[in-house]
């Protein structure tokens, strides 16, 4: 049993228990950890990575500790009714001392009333401890004490971000309680400044010339840091050179450096839905090293030689460099695709006006596109899955408001891009499995959650689909051929939200289990080593095997790897409360309004509910629905009236009144009419 840093194998009378792998997912309350023992562990054996779930109730009530803090514990009876009775012993380690409240002022003393829902206490403020915060001000609090006597901990006011509801506040509130760094130091920011922009005759000797060949490319309209070129050259009728051309980082990037230490603590970069906090620089990441067009820029490749028909015939890694000829937007390019001329609209056009482009990056673009779409028909066959969910962004004023919710769809021109990445991680990946010298990095991703599965299949039934997972081959077909059943129904964002949540979450590791979703056997990331540091670490492990300089061994790169998922995971929680807040505040203005939605979720205190078009989710409390008493039905996904036995179900559409829009609580409130 790991705990307390001991490394103990759990024996007992039960046969197994010393030589199979063993594993316990505990909640206390809701604190999720996991028990493991590895003993005998084999890793090529898959039901060994299986979990086991157990729930734990506590004989006394949680005082003291926090969500996700480590801690030690007895059980004390044996299991019953489904969960083991226990005792919290003492605890290991606090995950966070800091937190984002409001502060309540009293005469001598305050209170700050914590933003995390799963904290389920304030904090004691002295008056001492205030340090110039105003009753009701946002603040970041530390926690400095806490005695087992005390109902709450003791904490400091550390800093005042501003009034609740602001929206510089709440966008910064985020940022600190997900422990963002939102600005560079200056001794970063000075390193940076010693960079040089030019390249040297010398470093140019050292690389591949892709400078003379057509090179673009393709981004959202509002990007700046350009990761990834493509480069088009006819071998003959049937066969073309593709270059995949990535900015070289790792160049400018040295590691153990001061600039390197800092892209990594931060892992990647965040993108919120009005700014950009980025990984690296703003003299790197926008500049440097990306690849803006007509500029030359060193990249680090993946060459491929390639059939009409998606067949690879040859490829080549190897330090290049670039002159990018064009720089299109995806509605651009996804013009060519669909009118296959060489005239962007004014509707389109990144400068607002009407042009020309030369016929053969016409020809590039549609020969490239019809080789994406051979390249995705062969990853379906082989059982990847492809989401195509609708993702929401906003048209905001000079003011940050937001005037409207659009939702950003997955095109040709964006599957186009994708499939060349796709296709330089993987041969990336392959090589790495090939070399087997030194550990290296993969981006992994497991067998979706099976339980998940299951209520998935439920539910989808209410719609007239069906899953079948009687294998993992068969779940994958099966979920792709859900997936297109939907597209374009009413409950395709429901169900591909569903589907993606019974996913496991994709990972960092130097154990290569592969890829499920991708149904890659050899996977990892390359392609955006600008806002990812895993793809940094990639193309140093790339030079490596081409320099030669094998087992090159980093007794850290599991501890990186997992940092990064990690950094990953924070990300993502920062860009999805962005996107919570900017709706609601969209919202605002929308009190009283009504609109069509579909039930996205339903527990006992109520129903949820996302709106059709604009995608905001909200909820309508039980208390709220007049006509009946309702319980909660948890088999059906429902909530059943007592006597009109009216049912509100999962998938159901259902028209609502927006009721209440509150920037401050992140609630949004709908009523049924």
């Amino acid at each position: 049993m790991e705990l307390l840093g001991r490394k103990e194998a759990i024996t007992g009378a039960e046969y197994g228990l010393t030589r199979d792998y063993q594993s316990g997912r505990c909640i206390l309350n809701d604190i999720e950890f996991y028990l493991i023992d590895t003993a005998g562990y084999n890793t090529k054996k898959s039901e060994l990575s299986k979990k086991i779930n157990h729930t734990i109730k506590l004989k006394s009530p949680i005082i003291n500790y926090l969500h996700n803090d480590f801690v030690e514990f007895e059980i004390l009876s044996r299991k019953r009714k489904g969960f083991y009775l226990a005792n919290i012993i003492d605890l290991i380690k606090r995950d966070k001392k800091e937190y984002v409240g409001i502060i309540q002022i009293n005469k001598n003393f305050a209170f700050a009333l914590l933003d995390d829902r799963k904290v389920r206490t304030d904090i004691f403020i002295p008056s001492t401890n205030i340090n110039k915060a105003e009753n009701g001000d946002k603040v970041l609090v530390k926690i400095l004490d806490w005695k087992k006597q005390d109902l709450s901990p003791i904490g400091n006011i550390e800093k005042v971000l501003g009034k609740p509801g602001d929206h510089e506040t709440e966008i910064d509130s985020i940022l600190t309680q997900n422990n963002v760094n939102i600005s560079f130091s200056n001794e970063v920011l000075d390193f940076t400044k010693n960079i040089s922009e030019s390249i040297s005759d010398e470093e140019i000797k050292k690389r591949r010339d892709f400078r003379e060949t057509l090179t673009f490319t393709i981004d959202p309209v509002d990007a700046k840091d350009f990761d990834d070129a493509l480069s088009f050259k006819k071998i003959d009728k049937e066969t073309f050179e593709i270059g995949i051309h990535i900015a070289d980082v790792s160049h400018y990037v040295n590691n153990g450096t001061l600039l390197d230490k800092e892209a990594y603590n931060r892992a990647t970069s965040i993108y919120l839905v009005d700014r950009v906090i980025p990984m690296l620089p703003e003299k790197l990441s926008n500049k440097v090293c990306s690849l803006r067009p007509n500029e030359e820029k060193l990249t680090f490749s993946v060459s491929v030689k390639i059939d009409k028909k998606g067949n690879i015939i040859e490829h080549w890694f190897g330090r290049t460099i670039i002159n990018s000829n064009y720089r299109f937007s995806y509605q651009e390019a996804q013009e060519i695709i669909e009118t296959k001329q060489n005239i962007i609209s004014e509707k389109n056009s990144l400068t607002g006006k009407q042009y020309k482009v030369d016929d053969q990056v016409v020809d590039a673009v549609l020969i490239m596109d019809k080789i994406a779409k051979e390249v995705r028909k062969k990853r379906e066959l082989k059982g990847s899955i492809n989401f195509n969910k609708k993702e929401v962004y906003f048209k905001l004023d000079e003011n940050k408001n937001p005037t409207g919710v659009l939702l950003k769809e997955s095109k040709d021109a964006n599957k186009l891009i994708e499939e060349f990445m796709l296709i330089a991680n993987k041969k990336v990946a392959e090589l790495f499995t090939e070399i087997k010298k030194q550990k290296y990095i993969y981006r992994v991703h497991d067998l979706p959650d099976n339980e998940k599965l299951k209520s998935l299949k439920h539910i989808v039934k209410s719609f007239g689909y069906t899953l079948d997972l009687t294998s993992s081959k068969g779940i994958s077909k099966s979920l792709n051929q859900l997936l297109n059943n939907i597209r374009g129904k009413e409950e395709q964002n429901l169900i591909e939200s569903l589907a993606l949540r019974s996913m496991s979450k994709a990972e960092y590791s130097t154990n290569n289990i592969g890829h499920y979703g991708l149904a890659f056997v050899n996977y990892t990331h390359f392609t955006s080593p600008i806002r990812r540091y895993p793809d940094v670490l990639v193309h140093r492990l790339l030079q490596d095997i081409l320099d030669k300089k094998y087992g090159r061994i980093d007794k850290n790169l599991q501890k990186k790897a997992v940092h990064c998922s990690e950094q990953e995971n924070i990300a993502v929680k920062a860009e999805r409360e962005s996107i919570k807040f900017m709706q609601i505040k969209y919202m605002q203005n929308k009190i009283g309004e009504t609109f069509n939605g579909i039930i996205s979720g339903v527990s006992d205190w109520g129903i949820y509910v996302e709106l059709e078009e604009s995608k905001c989710e909200g909820m309508v409390y039980v208390k709220d629905i007049k006509d009946d008493k309702y319980y909660y039905n948890s088999e059906e996904a429902s909530i059943i009236g007592k006597k009109n036995k009216n049912k509100y179900q999962l998938g159901d559409p259902i028209a609502v009144e927006v009721k209440k829009a509150d920037l401050v609580k992140k609630h949004l409130d709908f009523i049924i009419i």
